[in-house]
């Protein structure tokens, strides 16, 4: 991978995924400050965004909104819909795409933290239809095959140093 450091970059998260595969893979959770670090790099950032859903039920939820948006994250947040039946959706894909497109301009390098296949042609376009690098950063084993193919550059997230931080076992089993 080569970094340029005059290369303008933007982050763009998506919270659950990434959030859900530290706990479901490794039992903890995400140090964003340092994932935002390492992904910078020594690169101007312009603007990162996480992308969250906000459920009525989560207990230190407000807290981990408070700590992303210390980091210098932008948040976008969308209320979890529960439809008739039960069934919950909360997703930010097309909000993250349009976000990275209109974005995209101003940048040089977008970087997208998710392992979702669901990207894949986001990236394409970025790529080969707005000229930009695209890096996306996730968990190896979480990640779709074919969204690491498409990415200029793949970075595996549980390789970089105090990334991962362990779940207070208390906590969890409070919760």
């Amino acid at each position: 991978m080569h970094i340029y450091p005059n290369h303008r970059v933007g982050i763009f998260i998506d919270v659950q995924n990434i959030y859900h595969s530290a706990k479901n893979l490794y039992g903890s959770r995400v140090n964003f400050q340092e994932l935002m670090k390492s992904l910078v790099s020594d690169r101007p950032l312009v603007r990162a965004f996480a992308y969250v859903v906000k459920s009525e039920t989560a207990l230190g939820e407000e807290s981990f909104f408070d700590a992303l948006e210390k980091t210098g994250i932008d948040l976008r947040v969308k209320d979890l819909q529960i439809f008739a039946g039960g069934v919950k959706k909360g997703d930010w894909d097309v909000g993250l795409a349009v976000d990275a497109i209109r974005m995209a301009p101003a940048l040089d390098v977008v970087i997208l933290v998710t392992g979702d296949g669901d990207f894949v042609p986001l990236v394409e376009y970025l790529k080969w239809g707005m000229g930009k690098q695209v890096e996306v950063a996730a968990f190896s084993r979480t990640t779709s095959s074919r969204l690491k193919e498409a990415a200029d550059t793949f970075i595996e997230i549980e390789k970089i140093q105090k990334i991962l931080l362990k779940i207070n076992k208390r906590k969890q089993e409070r919760k």
